[in-house]
């Protein structure tokens, strides 16, 4: 089975999502004026095109390199390439497969899935965190008797009851 190359994402958007109905696999958009890449995997590929192509998305999801780097260079600036379709279940294996070989740049995460896998913390990390108390002073701010202020006054309060005058 020859795998879809897609040489402009914006040209090809509505040919991207219908070859991609109904499946899960691999792929990785590639910018063509800088040569970076992002790798990346969906159970539905469909959708996760449709999701990248949504301009309110990127927006929401900045943190993401690929997102910013979408708005920035435009679509027709993105080569997008399906590496491989796979069955859901060897999806994180395959991906991390090939972010390990091509080691693609607008990949922040250095594992498949992170950091919105729904990935759980460890029990040593829960142990850490549930050991974090706040003081009294702290936890006066945060009381719901705060909560009608707008967020000036808040800030200006809690400087003043950290901060006393003399």
């Amino acid at each position: 089975m020859k795998l879809p190359k897609y040489h402009d994402a914006e040209i090809c958007k509505d040919q991207i999502l219908s070859d991609n109905k109904n499946k899960s696999g691999i792929y990785m958009f590639t910018n063509k004026t800088n040569e970076k890449r992002y790798i990346g995997s969906s159970d539905n590929l469909k959708l996760r095109f449709s999701e990248y192509f949504n301009e309110n998305y990127l927006l929401r999801n900045q943190s993401m390199a690929i997102c910013c780097a979408l708005l920035k260079h435009g679509y027709s600036n993105f080569s997008l390439i399906i590496l491989e379709y796979c069955l859901i279940t060897e999806l994180l294996i395959r991906e991390k497969h090939y972010q390990k070989t091509l080691k693609p740049e607008y990949n922040i995460a250095k594992e498949p899935g992170a950091p919105m896998s729904g990935r759980k913390h460890s029990d040593a990390t829960k142990i850490i965190m549930s050991g974090r108390t706040h003081s009294d002073a702290t936890k006066k701010i945060m009381s719901p008797s705060f909560g009608g202020m707008l967020k000036k006054e808040k800030i200006i309060l809690i400087m003043v009851k950290l901060w006393p005058s003399e």
